[in-house]
């Protein structure tokens, strides 16, 4: 429920201060750039798979905005992590990963249980392409 705050009691809790505050985030989510590498590789292997087998002139440009879509969306995220001021957690390595797994909301998860939790769709997005080339490649066009 909202409630009516005045100037005054506004001003007696407020903080203020000369120069304003760096706050520290971290925006890595704890996993390694490998992981999302093997996403965008699946992603972008899924499309030449499908570009290998039904490319004609009209799906050229549909294809070109899906690649631009999975790049341009995986290296926003990219440049969000390297950002400064106030991220200073590089990506952890694949090692440290391994080592140290993920905290989430559910619990701790090893790094091969976060990986699959990771890698689940665009994996199986990958092979739903592979089985759509091999029913192809079987029933002919």
């Amino acid at each position: 429920m909202s409630r009516h705050v005045t100037q005054a009691d506004l001003a007696a809790k407020a903080l203020v201060a000369d120069a304003p505050v760096q706050t520290r985030v971290n925006r890595t989510f704890e996993l390694p750039a490998g992981l999302y590498a093997l996403t965008v590789a699946c992603y972008l292997g899924f499309l030449v798979v499908m570009s290998a087998l039904f490319m004609n002139a009209e799906l050229v440009l549909p294809m070109a905005a899906f690649v631009v879509s999975i790049v341009g969306g995986f290296g926003l995220g990219w440049k969000w992590v390297a950002m400064k001021p106030g991220n200073d957690n590089p990506t952890l390595s694949m090692g440290q990963f391994a080592s140290r797994g993920i905290q989430t909301l559910s619990g701790r998860l090893t790094a091969a249980e976060a990986s699959a939790q990771v890698l689940i769709l665009p994996v199986l997005i990958l092979a739903w392409g592979l089985a759509i080339a091999v029913i192809y490649a079987v029933v002919g066009h």
